[in-house]
């Protein structure tokens, strides 16, 4: 067996499904470590189960590599890999006792049985089910549904356990039970665990590494204090626990102006920069009005057993706080927050771009819609012959069959609307992340592109919507095909 310290290594794997050409997963890579517990965190259809069934070997990357050892496995059939994996649905045989379905991966090798009842006996007891063997499947619990899952494939002794939302059919107080259980197995058995799971909670509890995923794309990848505590992107940060996310701009060395105020801060970015700064609920203290750095009126006051959740309102923003001293809506309060307590990224470009087509007639087309504005009005020098033809500002003719344009427009200069019919392009909201004083929403649109859009109105996940964009919002430039 290899020395490498690295048991698997995924190198831009990348996964198409031909049959509609989605792209579940892009440039993919990834370093795991040998007895690491790994985690895969995401949303619904984020490409973390895809990611996961290509290290088992149940799909095939379109590109990439994946190592075992330091050995390519893309060919390797999921029956020669040292690997095991244990769906939500823990596909049981209900018509064998909990013996019989956990040497079943054993007979299937003709193990002899010997070996087999040594075997099995061990992996009871690690799941603390000693003396169950006879017992039906359907006689159990959850819980224990699950622990024989487990144990029918670490009885197989695979190198790499891939465990895939294993707790999703259990409740609540059986989830966290699971979960302390799960670390202590995996402490104890020093194999390494590839965990996927939406719940940040279990993520959080269980990993020496988390891997954030969105759209098919790592944002990203850290111990969970790193993920919480310095998230890289807004995603992450609205994603990882609760955060209130402002935007807002350096306003001097080591000063950031968000929510209204001035906020002295510990990470330094140039003055002018604009930046998205993430302030943890629990992190905002409330003092007197005008003793801190900003001052809002109480919206709302939730109380949550261990804390008070305290909305407060400061001009347009919003800010969040947890708090055990309660407070009364329409109180007037300052809130301070310590510069070690602030993360400030510098902010993302989200400018929209997407290519139009120029037709026979020279006007500029997309998505089946001509744009109300001509060629000459958008390329400088540019103008139109008597046969219709355009000139480009070195007296060259601009043939429609070999340019294309290249149109740009801001998040805050597109429209979201109900009406199907009205817009330039229609898709679905795929993700939204509240700013403070508006929404930043992704629109997953028919043609594969993602809109970055903002506004001020709540809508939800998985609205279909048109999206209206102003030509006189729009920047043009010409591109060749």
């Amino acid at each position: 067996m290899s020395t490498t310290e690295n048991i698997i290594e995924l190198r831009h794997i990348t996964k198409i499904f031909d049959d509609d050409g989605f792209t579940a997963v892009d440039d993919f890579n990834l370093e795991v470590k040998r007895g690491e517990f790994v985690t895969f965190l995401g949303p619904s259809g984020c490409g973390k189960t895809t990611t996961l069934r290509m290290i088992a070997g149940f799909d095939v990357p379109t590109s990439g590599e994946i190592l075992l050892n330091g050995e390519s496995i893309v060919g390797l059939p999921p029956y020669k890999r040292p690997i095991n994996t244990v769906f939500q649905r823990y596909a049981l045989f209900p018509h064998m006792n909990i013996y019989n379905n956990i040497a079943f991966g054993l007979r299937q090798k003709k193990t002899p049985e010997e070996e087999i009842r040594r075997k099995v006996r061990k992996v009871l007891a690690l799941v603390d089910l000693e003396g169950f063997e006879e017992r039906s499947v359907s006689t159990l619990s959850g819980g224990q549904q699950q622990r024989i899952a487990i144990a029918r494939a670490l009885v197989n002794e695979p190198e790499i356990l891939l465990l895939d939302e294993p707790l999703g059919a259990l409740d609540l107080k059986m989830r966290k039970e699971m979960q302390i259980e799960l670390k202590a197995m995996h402490d104890k058995l020093g194999i390494t665990f590839i965990y996927v799971t939406h719940d940040q909670e279990e993520a959080l509890t269980m990993s020496d590494k988390i891997v954030v995923m969105n759209e098919g794309k790592t944002q990203q990848i850290g111990t969970p204090e790193d993920i919480y505590n310095e998230p890289a992107t807004a995603f992450v940060a609205d994603f990882i626990g609760e955060s209130n996310i402002f935007s807002g701009i350096m306003t001097g060395k080591l000063k950031a102006r968000f929510c209204g105020g001035e906020f002295a801060c510990v990470d330094d970015y140039p003055e002018g920069t604009h930046i998205t700064a993430v302030v943890r609920p629990e992190d905002v203290e409330i003092v007197p009005a005008g003793t801190g750095t900003i001052d809002g009126v109480v919206d709302t006051v939730i109380f949550k057993g261990m804390h008070y959740e305290i909305a407060v309102l400061s001009g347009k923003n919003e800010m969040v706080i947890q708090t055990v001293h309660s407070a009364k809506p329409g109180d007037r309060v300052g809130m301070r927050v310590d510069p070690e307590n602030i993360h400030i990224m510098k902010a993302e470009d989200h400018t929209n771009t997407f290519y139009a087509d120029i037709n026979s007639a020279h006007r500029i087309e997309y998505n089946g819609h001509t744009l109300d504005t001509s060629l000459t009005r958008i390329i400088k020098g540019s103008r139109r012959l008597e046969n219709g033809n355009i000139l480009d500002a070195n007296g060259e003719v601009i043939d429609p069959a070999r340019m294309r344009i290249l149109v740009s427009i801001q998040p805050e200069d597109i429209e979201m609307t109900d009406d199907q019919d009205a817009g330039l392009i229609q898709g679905t909201i795929s993700n939204l992340i509240y700013l403070g004083d508006h929404y930043s929403y992704i629109i997953h649109t028919e043609l594969e592109q993602d809109f970055v859009v903002y506004d001020e109105d709540l809508w939800n996940m998985d609205d279909r919507v048109s999206l209206l964009m102003p030509v006189e919002k729009m920047s043009f430039a010409l591109r060749k095909k």
